[in-house]
């Protein structure tokens, strides 16, 4: 009898949980509440910096890599080098959705695009069905599935953006188009957990803007185009000061050269490496004269804010207190960035389609960077100031204990060997 999992949210985490899931062999329908998936990817751009690349090949020899391989595929530049980061692929932000769900319908998902969920149906621990509500065409979609994955991502409503940002900055989640995200989790009932900046205060922001390239200096352009990389030093007088650094989700990128200067990378926007910058200043930067926000809009006083409704789980990414939920992506926990959403989305979306089926969860072994990062973010969650910090593959605090573990390899036979010797290779195809 055939076996569905259904997924809330269309992000880097959504749409790998809905190919793992069909790999694994379920039935798989994907909710997203804008026209388009991806999310923040439609605005990312950055793969493989320092941890992130063994984390990749790891999960490519577990058989769950086609997501990394696509976004390989449209890259605009690789092996490139910025401050504090090595090896680094930038997609081209342009062709990656389409590639994405091109490889989703190929695999016989079956999406729901400008479809917000907006409420759900349960029995006891166990939900049966989510209620979506179709934007344009103002009719109701449900899906009746045997387990599901919250996906939904932790940013806005607009409301979170005013209350503990600068306001609602018009960026890719446009929330005030097509609603806020809705988690399945916290509609069944489940406490969510609420992430702390350094200073105490709630969310963390965004990290990165995006510039419109042909607002940019000729010279600046074609530097971008040939290298994928422009560094170009501030004056001091219109330095913004290493505090707004730690405002930031980010905190790979918490380093005084991005106080410094005007890190830009190439994704066929120009990426400023910086929570956000005042136009007013950053135009009275040589090259920047007539500098424009691609995203967000506002991105002169403010950036989105993140990381203000997490589910609680276990290392599995089954969802406490409910029977058939997992989670991925920074539903997950303070996890950041593109890489580790579609690493806990895949293992979220396979573990669902375990569970469709009655078999038990697998949680990743701690001897791989997959696994100890999803298990030492649990761990650290625990305490106030864990709650406090935020992790990734790239930098920050995960990096160094990758690094202390011997994780952090760019050899791929080691990490091809390091897999098959935790009896963990093509698990994700069985």
């Amino acid at each position: 009898m055939a076996k569905k999992v259904i997924i809330n949210g269309g992000g880097w985490a959504g749409c790998a949980a809905a190919l793992a899931a069909r790999q694994a062999g379920a039935e798989v329908e994907l909710f997203e509440r804008t026209d388009m998936l991806l999310g923040t990817g439609l605005v990312g751009g950055i793969i493989r910096n320092n941890g992130r690349f063994s984390a990749t090949e790891e999960l490519i020899a577990m058989g769950g890599g086609k997501l990394f391989q696509i976004a390989d595929q449209v890259a605009r530049h690789k092996n490139v080098e910025f401050p504090g980061h090595k090896h680094v692929s930038l997609y081209d932000v342009a062709k990656i959705e389409p590639a994405v769900k091109k490889a989703l319908l190929e695999a016989g998902v079956k999406i729901h695009l400008c479809a917000r969920v907006k409420d759900i149906e349960k029995d006891g621990d166990t939900i049966t069905t989510l209620i979506a509500e179709h934007y344009t065409e103002k009719k109701e979609i449900k899906g009746v599935g045997d387990s599901f994955v919250d996906a939904s991502g932790t940013a806005g409503p607009q409301g979170n953006c005013t209350k503990y940002g600068n306001g609602c900055v018009m960026c890719i989640f446009r929330c005030p188009t097509f609603g806020p995200r809705m988690s399945i989790a916290g509609k069944a009932g489940i406490t969510e957990l609420i992430g702390k900046k350094p200073d105490g205060s709630i969310g963390a922001m965004s990290g990165s803007c995006k510039l419109l390239k042909d607002s940019l200096s000729k010279e600046i352009v074609e530097q971008l185009d040939t290298t994928g990389v422009a560094i170009i030093p501030i004056p001091k007088h219109l330095q913004k000061g290493e505090a707004s650094l730690t405002q930031k989700a980010c905190q790979q990128y918490a380093l005084a050269e991005f106080n410094d200067n005007i890190i830009l990378l190439d994704t066929g926007h120009a990426k400023l490496m910086t929570a956000y910058y005042p136009l007013a200043i950053l135009r009275q930067i040589p090259g920047f004269e007539e500098a424009r926000y691609e995203d967000p809009y506002a991105g002169g006083i403010g950036n989105s804010m993140r990381y203000v409704g997490m589910s609680p789980r276990n290392n599995a990414l089954h969802v406490d207190g409910l029977a058939n939920v997992f989670c991925g992506g920074e539903k997950a926990g303070l996890l950041v960035g593109h890489t580790e959403a579609i690493i806990t989305g895949t293992l979220a979306g396979h573990n669902a389609a375990r569970a469709a089926f009655g078999q038990d969860p697998i949680i990743l072994p701690t001897s791989l960077a997959c696994g100890d990062a999803i298990a030492f973010v649990k761990e650290s969650m625990q305490t106030e100031e864990g709650m406090t910090k935020k992790y990734t593959f790239s930098g920050s605090v995960y990096f160094e204990r990758m690094k202390r573990l011997n994780l952090y390899t760019t050899d791929i036979k080691e990490i091809k060997d390091r897999v098959e010797e935790a009896g963990m290779t093509n698990v994700f195809k069985s």
